[in-house]
């Protein structure tokens, strides 16, 4: 029986497709492992965002090339950068024994048989209802779209995963009943524009969460990637009346200068973002609000990047990622003129998150002495650490963590305990159980 280690890079978005291809891979006479050394078969499912993600790839696929040269394993490459780059991918790294791009996941199977010479695999395409589930037992990722029609002038996106398609609702709702029934705990909704669900089949996603709202013994539902102008009075009060949708808010604006808004083509401006945070902390009191900035991008002038430091000291996020920009081929912005140098987007991605950690603080203070649930994510016998998340952290390891001191390992990964907080430091808070 021959082994196959998958090796899954970039978005919890791309992990569903990772999902898939495990579903797949389950079918036919082979071993999954988690160890690329014990494998015959490495799949690498890439990430073709941005330059960093492009060149962790491309690092990922040479490191696995050494297997082939020491013990003939095969390599099969699949993914965002497959999709974008297959031409000179297969021209540059020849060694490579089978690329599956996108667009030929409907024929995942037969394109995969020949590497692993198991007929099982003819006529199977990736499948979300034989997905594999990878993450923990309590947690899962419903993605409910695919592709993205925002033609932001630094993304990429549209041109690797194409126009936005949503998924069925009853496909969806399908899908979260058999979650419920493995007792997950933590259920998170992934798309790459969430909030433009179903305009392409007469849905949208407060209708999608209604549905969601009437299944028995419903967990926790995340909402991720909210876009700004897209958030209806609708979905706020939807939020706020319903404890099981989680009060967490991830809205990316990508900046504050309105110039800058407008050279990114994102719709709405500082004062409509700011408008949106009031209502949604008025009408949701104890609403967690993240968000993710990009700086360096063309034309940004110092004024423009005092502009949105004194705009994220005025909101005050209660999570903030940000990155520099990228120039990224095919997008409008890789022709602009007035291109920022990278050692001042360094300073400026410096400066940032310096201010970022101080209102995170700030705002953490916030919980100490109150109590909240808590998921249990992990334990770390040496230093008698449970880490977990309250419904203010996301399971992506961006926003921080819970950590509980206890010198009795009593609780198992994935419980829901009571905890008080005692502490917080910049990103993480402290608590004990009660």
């Amino acid at each position: 029986m021959k082994r196959v280690a998958l090796i899954s890079l970039g978005c919890e978005k791309n992990l569903v497709d990772s999902e898939m291809i495990l579903g797949l891979i389950n079918k036919g006479k082979v071993e999954i492992v988690n160890d690329t050394n014990k494998a015959d078969v490495i799949i690498i499912n890439t990430c073709g965002f941005i330059a960093s993600a492009k060149e962790e790839a491309i690092q990922t696929i040479i490191d696995s090339l050494e297997h082939k040269e020491r013990r003939g394993a095969k390599i099969v490459v699949t993914g965002c950068l497959a999709q974008r780059y297959i031409d000179v991918l297969k021209e540059e790294i020849p060694e490579v024994d089978l690329w599956i791009p996108l667009k030929d996941y409907f024929k995942f199977g037969d394109l995969f048989k020949s590497v692993i010479d198991d007929n099982t695999y003819a006529n199977m395409p990736l499948m979300m209802e034989n997905r594999l589930i990878s993450t923990p037992k309590h947690l899962a990722y419903v993605r409910i779209s695919d592709g993205c029609n925002n033609r932001c002038t630094y993304c990429a996106i549209p041109l690797i995963r194409g126009n936005f398609v949503s998924r069925r609702k009853d496909e969806i709702i399908e899908e979260i009943k058999k979650l419920i029934d493995d007792g997950r705990k933590e259920i998170c909704l992934i798309s790459q524009d969430l909030t433009n669900y179903g305009y392409d089949i007469n849905e949208t996603l407060c209708s999608l969460l209604k549905e969601i709202l009437k299944l028995d013994n419903l967990p926790w539902i995340r909402l991720l990637y909210l876009y700004p102008d897209e958030i209806s009075d609708e979905l706020i009060d939807l939020v706020a009346s319903n404890d099981k949708i989680l009060p967490y808010f991830d809205i990316p604006i990508q900046h504050a200068s309105d110039k800058i808004l407008k050279y990114m083509h994102r719709r709405g401006n500082q004062e409509f973002i700011s408008t949106l945070i009031n209502k949604i902390r008025n009408k949701v009191p104890n609403s967690i609000i993240r968000t993710t900035i990009m700086v360096g991008f063309p034309h940004e002038s110092q004024k423009d990047f005092d502009d949105m430091i004194n705009f994220i000291s005025d909101v005050q996020f209660n999570h903030l990622g940000a990155f520099t920009y990228s120039k990224e081929e095919d997008t409008l912005s890789y022709d602009y003129t007035m291109q920022v140098s990278e050692k001042v987007k360094k300073e400026r991605l410096n400066i940032l998150m310096d201010k970022q950690r101080w209102i995170s603080l700030g705002l953490n203070k916030k919980f100490i002495n109150k109590e909240y649930d808590c998921i249990i994510e992990s334990y770390n016998e040496e230093t008698n650490n449970y880490y977990g998340r309250t419904y203010a952290f996301a399971p992506d390891d961006i926003d921080g963590a819970v950590i509980i001191k206890d010198d009795f390992k009593k609780h198992n990964i994935g419980d829901m305990v009571r905890i008080k907080i005692t502490d917080v430091d910049f990103y993480d808070i402290f608590g004990e159980f009660r």
